[in-house]
């Protein structure tokens, strides 16, 4: 951290940090760095968030970490083996908790349960599952529980699903217009299925059924009647990165109008001071609910021994192969 990084954490109290490759060097790098927030904050609980998912959505890399496949070769195995696939769904998330649990890292921003449409962006493409709401969910559970396993927490997302977008969200506003029907149907699903996910992101897209202007992250229509009411989610409810070009406005602006709509907790990635400060300061104390949330999330974190790293990666290379 810079001095002038360590001086708004220390005054502003993020509730806690979200690290992305800039941030990483080594192993050791990475433990003190860790180590350093929650030491600004004064909390050694405060969450430390990362994108592992695999693949291409990964900020720890070989060969200093475990080379995580993206989700859809699980996606594939499951055409030949549907056993083995959440098998192996399991197994890999367990090597992924182990190279962040080994460095402090407690909550990870994964699985993406979106269900991807015929034609729809890249931007999820083979981070997703299967186009089958039924692997996405048996797959997701595998890895949501493979994660919690290992000590460290799973964010479900993008609810109430990004498969639809025909649009990057880091780089314009998505708007679907799919009915509710369908939206029930195929992209609802899994997330109902996993509404006993401790964390969850949301979504920078307008459903056009639900909300005709505002998308979901800024919709209390979207997170009061879906998310809460219809998903049934209960868990933590973070905003995906609100220094996305989906949004647009002044950066407390943007903060309010996600924690008015319902979001717990609001997330922003991309380390530019100026719009750090804006978002801190437009930030209020957590709400008593969201407290309630992040400690009965908390709760969740599983100590199951780890599997022996080079005989799980082994056994896991041998399933993918075939």
């Amino acid at each position: 951290m810079t001095d002038e990084e360590r001086r708004l954490f220390e005054r502003e109290q993020p509730l806690g940090f979200i690290l992305f490759a800039r941030n990483v060097q080594t192993p050791e790098q990475v433990r003190a760095l860790v180590r350093d927030f929650r030491s600004v904050v004064g909390r050694a609980d405060a969450p430390v968030l990362i994108d592992q998912e695999g693949g291409r959505v990964r900020r720890l890399r070989p060969p200093l970490w475990y080379d995580a496949p993206p989700g859809a070769v699980f996606g594939s195995l499951a055409d030949r083996s549907p056993d083995l696939a959440i098998e192996a769904a399991r197994l890999n998330a367990r090597l992924i908790a182990a190279d962040l649990a080994d460095l402090g890292i407690d909550v990870d921003c994964a699985p993406v349960l979106d269900v991807p449409a015929p034609g729809s962006h890249d931007i999820v493409g083979d981070r997703a599952y299967s186009a089958d709401p039924d692997w996405v969910i048996a797959l997701g559970r595998a890895t949501h529980e493979g994660l919690l396993d290992g000590g460290v927490l799973p964010i479900i997302k993008h609810i109430p699903g990004h498969g639809r977008a025909f649009a990057d969200s880091h780089l314009e506003l998505p708007v679907v217009s799919a009915s509710l029907d369908e939206l029930r149907a195929f992209d609802f699903r899994p997330f109902r299925a996993l509404a006993d996910a401790p964390w969850a992101m949301t979504a920078h897209i307008v459903y056009q059924a639900v909300d005709r202007d505002r998308p979901a992250t800024w919709s209390p229509a979207v997170i009061d009647g879906v998310i809460r009411g219809e998903i049934g989610f209960d868990g933590v409810l973070v905003s995906d990165d609100v220094s996305m070009k989906a949004l647009t406005g002044p950066f407390a602006d943007r903060t309010r109008a996600a924690l008015d709509a319902g979001c717990d907790v609001v997330l922003h990635c991309n380390g530019d001071m100026a719009e750090m400060s804006a978002v801190l300061a437009a930030a209020p104390p957590l709400t008593e609910a969201a407290q309630h949330r992040l400690t009965r999330a908390a709760a969740q974190k599983r100590a199951v021994p780890a599997p022996e790293r080079t005989t799980a990666v082994a056994q896991l290379d041998s399933w993918l192969a075939g």
